[in-house]
């Protein structure tokens, strides 16, 4: 699992994607066992006005309503580490793999998916990273907001 994997530079462009509607920067994509994307997205939450558009949420969306063995094998690829909604997804749809671009920024529910079976990967990917850094940075109510804590410490 790497940066190079089109799962990978799928959430990525999603991520850029979700930046330029000025949205928040994550991206995700879900690639099946054979190397199909089934569906990707970014976190729309201020585009739509909704809590529950994350990056995941949006890839499983945009998937579809799939048979239990389209997930049997997956790896969801996420530019952040998963929040505690998008982690019970994953969980829930038995993805076999999280990959993720960084964690410097938010550590979500990693060690969960790890206790429940889920191989999580971190490829610690510089680009992911600035590009939270930088919405944070410019729009703190808004990120606080969406991991759910309320005002900016």
């Amino acid at each position: 699992m790497s940066t190079a994997d089109e799962g990978f530079k799928a959430a990525l462009e999603e991520a850029k994607k979700g930046a330029s509607e000025g949205g928040v920067p994550i991206g995700a994509c879900l690639v099946s066992a054979d190397g199909k994307i089934l569906g990707k997205g970014h976190n729309m939450r201020m585009q739509k006005d909704s809590p529950t558009i994350h990056a995941e949420i949006s890839a499983l969306e945009n998937a579809g309503r799939l048979p239990a063995s389209a997930y049997k094998g997956a790896t969801m690829y996420t530019t952040l580490s998963p929040c505690d909604m998008c982690t019970g997804a994953c969980i829930l749809y038995k993805v076999k793999r999280v990959v993720l671009g960084e964690n410097k920024t938010f550590v979500g529910g990693e060690s969960y998916l790890k206790q429940r079976g889920i191989e999580v990967v971190n490829v610690e990917n510089q680009e992911c990273e600035d590009l939270m850094n930088e919405f944070i940075r410019k729009h703190p109510e808004d990120w606080y907001e969406d991991i759910g804590e309320g005002t900016p410490k």
